[in-house]
């Protein structure tokens, strides 16, 4: 399987949620704040700047540690973009050392392996169209490792060709299963719902510390929502690249350029 979401909408409709979550607890906050202030006067919010604190640092602690690790997953992504393209120009060239009748077919098949292996992204986030592709490149696996076999077990082999052949062919199924694996290694959902419902808590505690002032500040209440709301959107978004905004498309290069040299 790959990705089984996609951020532009659901991370995009969790952000607007966020953004308009925030707003109302935020007034909702304040109006609680207005009643406590005209039953309890100011002593009756101390204690609460405290208590507010210890939320928004604990929010952040928890932004920090979700937008770090994803930009990490992130990274990761694109470094075994690289070793694939290192594992299938290795086992490319060592074509050269199976007898020569059979390496025409196994180059053809080859090339049309990468071609899948880059259409297999490219095609995000057309989800259908992507696992398409990805069920092709298994067959040509399948067909790549049998007509390899086949070779080294010929008469004509090279003396050592299948020590040299057989592992890189399998290195480079290795790196495709682990680029697979990657685009669902994703924190637990609760750790986004967590996130989620600190933004809300720290909202109210806000607008309930704001009572004290004249009138409900929109500007800076609606900035706060969108920063925040706009902050999830982004760790979402990168968490799960080529759905949305944040791409690693270009890291495919490598692929292309391989694909291009596969004469």
């Amino acid at each position: 399987m790959l990705e089984i979401i996609d951020p532009i909408l659901v991370g995009g409709g969790i952000a607007v949620a966020m953004f308009v979550g925030i707003l109302v607890f935020l007034r909702i906050g304040w109006r609680i704040g207005r009643v406590a202030l005209a039953r309890f006067g100011v002593t009756g919010q101390s204690g609460i700047g405290s208590l507010e604190g210890a939320v928004f640092a604990l929010m952040g602690l928890l932004i920090a540690f979700t937008f770090s690790g994803a930009l990490t997953r992130f990274d990761v992504r694109r470094a075994q973009v690289v070793d694939e393209a290192n594992a299938i120009g290795t086992a490319y060239l060592r074509i050269d050392l199976l007898p020569a009748a059979a390496q025409p077919k196994l180059r053809e098949t080859f090339r049309q392996y990468v071609d899948t292996r880059i259409a297999t992204y490219r095609k995000l986030p057309d989800l259908a169209a992507a696992r398409e592709e990805l069920a092709r490149s298994q067959r040509l696996q399948a067909d790549i490792w049998s007509q390899a076999v086949a070779a080294v077990r010929g008469a004509e082999n090279r003396p050592g060709a299948e020590v040299l052949v057989m592992p890189a062919l399998n290195q480079m199924f290795d790196i495709a299963t682990v680029r697979l694996a990657a685009t669902q290694m994703h924190p637990p959902t609760i750790v986004h719902a967590m996130l989620f419902g600190l933004a809300l808590a720290a909202a109210l505690l806000a607008g309930y510390q704001s009572a004290g002032e004249k009138g409900f500040d929109w500007v800076h209440q609606l900035g706060f929502a969108a920063i925040v709301a706009f902050t999830f959107y982004v760790i979402l978004d990168i968490e799960y690249p080529r759905l949305g905004w944040v791409r690693i498309d270009a890291i495919d290069q490598v692929l292309v350029n391989l694909r291009a040299g596969m004469k």
